[in-house]
C-alpha cells in the first residue's frame, strides 16, 4: 500500500493519496481544489486515480472532490448521512455513489469502510483504512474533522459561522457518542490520520505533529477522562469553551461544498497589467490586494487598497477580509503570483484579474502611509483619555492580557463591527507585534476610517515598558 498525507501549511489541512500496488490504482481523501499535486503523484507513482472522496462538507476550505473526479473520470463518494440539509447537490454527470456507515470502498487489496462519525457535522464520515495484502485488519483511521492530534473537532461552526442556531450542544453530545461509540471501540494500535494540524480554526488545541494513535489519545486527550468517568455534561462543556473566532467565510465555505462550485478546469492565470490598465481596473471597482510586507503597506500605499501579506496566513486572511463578489488585483511579484492564485482559489475567491509586480507612476505624496505610534506615545494619550485603544487580537489573547479599557475586536471581524468603531476620536491599532493590526486597519481605511494610528510592536512594546494590562473578557458587545 502506498499511503502518503498532502499537507497545506497554509490552511493547515491534509488530504491523502492511497495507492494499491498490486492494481496501480489510487484514491483521494479530502483533496483541495487545486488538484495538480494529486495529478502529479499518481503520475510519479504509475497509478489511475479510480476514486475520490471526503469525510464532510467543509468549512474552511473549498473541495476539490469534484474538479478531481472530472479529471480523472474517478467514482466520487460522499456521505449520505444527516439530515435534508447536509445532502450534497450539484451531482449531476459525476459517476456518484453516497455513503452509509459501514459501506465499502474497494481498490485492489486496499478497503476503506465508512464510518458515521457526528459531532463536527452531522454528515461526517471516517475511515478505517486496511491494506488486505499486509493484514485482515485495519490499521489506519483518516478521522477527518473528527479526532484531532490532541483535539477533536468543534461542533459550534454550524452555530457560530453557518448561523444555524442551537446546534452546538447537541453536535457536542454527538461529538461524546462518536467517541465513545466509534473511536475508543478501536484498538491502541489504529493509527489516526486527522484532516487539520496545528493552526486550523476548525479546532482549539490541534497538535503539531502529523499523527497519533487510538491508544495515545484514548490515554492523553484532553477529553479522555470525561469519557471514563462518563460525563458528558462537563465534556459538553469544555468542548464549547474557548473555541477561536471562526472566519466569516466558512458559511460561504459550507454552502458552495454541499451545493456545488464551478469547476475550474485549470488555475485563473491574472493577466500582468500596465499602469494605465491597473487604473481602468480599479477604476471599474477592483480591489487592490497588497501583498507585501506591513512595514512597505505602512510606508506607501495605494488608497483603498487592503494589506494581507503574501505568507502562509494569506488564504485564512484572505477569507475574513476579501470580497467574494469583486474582482481582485494583486500587488505582488511575478514569482508569488502562481502560489497566492492558488490560496485563493482553495476558499473559492476566483476573480482575480490581474496583478502588478510593483508601484509605478506615483509621485511623491500620492500614497497613503499608516500613521505609527510608539508604547510610550501610546501610554500618554491613553492615560489623557485622548484616544480610543482597539485590540484587534483573538479573544482568548485579549483574555489573558490586555491595555485597560481597551476595545476587541477580531482583526477579521472589523469590516462587521464598522459601527462600534470610533470615527471622531483617534484609535490606536495594535494586536501582538504589529501584522494583524496593519491588516485591520488596511480593511477599515478601505471603507474610509482615517483616524487609526498604528501601535509600533504591538502589545508585546507596550508589556515590555512595564505598562499596565489587566486580565479578563472584553464587555463591549460587537457583532460577527
Amino acid at each position: 500500500m502506498l499511503f502518503k498525507q498532502i499537507y497545506e501549511e497554509g490552511l493547515a489541512q491534509g488530504s491523502y493519496f492511497i495507492g494499491c500496488q498490486a492494481e496501480n490504482t489510487a484514491i483521494v481523501v479530502d483533496p483541495r481544489r487545486d488538484i495538480q499535486v494529486y495529478l502529479e503523484e499518481a503520475q510519479k507513482n504509475g497509478m489511475r486515480i479510480v476514486a475520490v472522496t471526503e469525510t464532510h462538507i467543509h468549512a474552511d476550505y473549498l473541495s476539490g472532490a469534484r474538479e478531481l473526479t472530472r479529471a480523472t473520470a474517478a467514482k466520487l463518494y460522499l456521505s449520505d448521512e444527516g439530515d435534508a440539509d447536509w445532502k450534497y447537490g450539484a451531482l449531476e454527470g459525476f459517476n456518484y455513489q453516497p455513503l452509509k456507515d459501514g459501506d465499502e470502498i474497494k481498490l485492489g487489496n486496499i478497503t476503506l469502510t465508512a464510518v458515521h462519525t457526528p459531532g463536527h457535522t452531522p454528515e461526517h464520515l471516517s475511515f478505517l483504512v486496511k491494506d488486505g495484502a499486509a493484514a485482515n485488519e485495519a490499521g489506519f483511521f483518516l478521522t477527518g474533522d473528527f479526532v484531532f492530534v490532541g483535539d477533536i473537532g468543534r461542533p459550534d461552526l454550524l452555530e457560530e459561522a453557518a448561523g444555524l442556531q442551537g446546534t452546538a450542544e447537541p453536535g457536542a453530545q454527538q461529538m461524546f457518542a462518536s467517541l465513545k461509540r466509534k473511536f475508543l471501540s478501536l484498538p491502541d494500535y489504529v493509527q489516526v490520520w486527522p484532516g487539520h494540524g496545528a493552526g486550523s480554526a476548525c479546532g482549539k488545541a490541534l497538535g503539531a505533529v502529523a499523527s497519533t494513535t487510538v491508544g495515545y489519545e484514548r490515554r492523553f486527550a484532553w477529553w479522555a477522562d470525561y469519557l471514563r468517568t462518563n460525563d458528558q455534561k462537563g465534556f459538553v462543556k469544555a468542548l464549547l469553551s474557548g473555541q477561536p473566532e471562526a472566519p466569516s467565510y466558512f458559511a460561504q465555505m459550507k454552502r458552495l461544498n454541499r451545493d456545488g462550485m464551478a469547476i475550474l478546469g485549470d488555475l485563473p492565470q491574472p493577466h500582468k497589467f500596465t499602469p494605465a490598465q491597473f487604473q481602468q481596473k480599479l477604476a471599474q471597482g477592483a480591489v487592490l490586494v497588497d501583498t507585501r510586507d506591513k512595514l512597505a503597506f505602512a510606508g506607501g500605499h495605494i488608497q483603498g487598497s487592503r494589506n494581507l501579506p503574501g505568507n502562509k496566513s494569506f488564504s485564512t486572511w484572505a477569507g475574513w477580509l476579501l470580497p467574494y463578489d469583486q474582482p481582485l488585483v494583486l500587488l505582488a511579484g511575478d514569482e508569488q503570483v502562481g502560489d497566492l492564485v492558488a490560496k485563493l482559489v482553495r476558499i473559492g475567491l476566483d476573480r482575480v484579474v490581474g496583478y502588478i509586480p510593483r508601484l509605478e507612476g506615483y509621485a511623491e505624496g500620492e500614497l497613503e502611509t499608516v500613521p505609527q505610534i510608539t508604547a510610550a506615545q501610546a501610554k500618554a494619550l491613553w492615560e489623557k483619555g485622548e484616544a480610543r485603544v482597539l485590540d484587534v487580537r483573538a479573544a482568548d489573547e485579549y483574555q489573558a492580557g490586555h491595555i485597560p479599557g481597551a476595545q476587541n475586536i477580531h482583526a477579521g471581524r472589523v469590516i462587521q463591527n464598522l459601527a462600534g468603531i470610533p470615527r471622531n476620536v483617534p484609535v490606536i491599532v495594535h494586536c501582538l507585534g504589529g501584522d494583524r493590526s496593519s491588516t485591520a486597519i488596511s480593511a477599515l481605511r478601505s471603507v474610509g476610517f482615517d483616524n487609526l494610528i498604528n501601535l509600533t510592536g504591538g502589545i508585546r512594546a507596550w508589556q515590555q515598558e512595564g505598562y499596565p494590562t489587566q486580565k479578563g473578557p472584553s464587555h463591549q458587545p460587537v457583532g460577527v
